[in-house]
């Protein structure tokens, strides 16, 4: 059933994104002692995974939904995601965004025909200004991870990997809000053979690997890293799925993350954000654990301030 799904999910999508390269790098598996796959999702529209869940999110409402339109809050990828998916259905798209939101970034979603309302910067005020829109629109709100068909969405990533490498006995990921975690682990589950799923996560946000100790969404008192992509925490429908399906969680600190994405911007000459290095990092950092192994990693994005590099 769930496998029938996922199969439907990226036949609906795959007119509206990218099937994105993989990538190998001799040096770095030399490093890792492992033998290394990754999934380079820093190619996908907008630059990100994002753009899968927004679409299939979108495909996945009625005509009538579809005709009022749909709300977001993001100031990050999934707000370009859902205004570009969007625009590619011929649906409205509000997206909230915080007043301190970097201009480029509001440029890139009013760029890619997103209706912008700007609200205060706290998520309290977010969630209320995307719920004033909801009442005053009629408008859909699309959770940028705590929705089944963003997480669904966002599996198709993992899919094409093992359709490209079926023999993968582990992939990697980032945790953020948990839904690009969600989908690889039930992407790994349906279309791998006995693949696990690990996440890395940041020191300074680990409410996911706290959440999976404690059997309770926990939450972040915190949120200083780099990989601003990975600040959001689970919800209650990411929770359960990490729980069943992902092995577990490596946390990193800030420096072990621009390493890792010092590395791949050297020795594969991409350009990724600090989010997408984190699942390097994990590797990384536990590297023993999976010597002479053949793994995934899914590069999660490639948005960043060139401006603000850490190295």
């Amino acid at each position: 059933m769930l496998k029938e799904q996922l199969i439907e999910c990226h036949q609906r999508i795959k007119p509206y994104i990218h099937n994105t390269p993989i990538l190998t790098s001799r040096s770095i598996n030399e490093i890792t002692g492992s033998e290394l796959y990754f999934k380079c999702e820093n190619f996908q529209k907008i630059g990100a995974f994002k753009m899968r869940g927004a679409t299939n999110a979108i495909l996945q409402l009625s005509e009538e939904q579809r005709g009022r339109g749909v709300v977001t809050h993001s100031s990050g990828n999934f707000a370009q995601a859902l205004a570009l998916a969007a625009k590619s259905l011929g649906v409205k798209a509000f997206i909230v965004m915080p007043s301190t939101a970097p201009q480029v970034k509001k440029d890139a979603v009013a760029g890619y025909g997103g209706i912008i309302i700007e609200s205060e910067p706290t998520f309290l005020a977010r969630e209320n200004t995307a719920k004033q829109v909801e009442q005053n629109e009629g408008a859909t709100y699309v959770d940028s991870s705590n929705d089944i068909n963003v997480v669904k969405g966002h599996a198709t990533a993992c899919k094409e990997l093992l359709e490209n490498q079926s023999n993968l006995e582990y992939v990697f990921a980032p945790v953020g809000g948990g839904a690009l975690i969600s989908g690889t682990a039930l992407a790994a589950y349906c279309f791998g053979n006995n693949c696990k799923v690990i996440g890395g996560e940041p020191f300074e946000v680990d409410d996911a690997y706290r959440s999976l100790q404690s059997g309770k969404i926990e939450s972040n008192s915190t949120t200083n890293t780099i990989a601003d992509g990975l600040k959001t925490e689970l919800g209650d429908i990411t929770f359960p799925i990490l729980q069943k399906y992902v092995d577990r969680i490596i946390r990193v600190t800030e420096e072990e993350t621009v390493i890792a994405m010092r590395l791949i911007w050297e020795r594969m000459k991409l350009v990724v954000e600090p989010s997408a290095a984190v699942a390097l990092a994990a590797l990384l950092k536990q590297k023993q654990l999976f010597k002479n192994k053949k793994i995934g990693i899914i590069l999660s994005g490639g948005n960043l301030d060139l401006n603000k590099l850490p190295f």
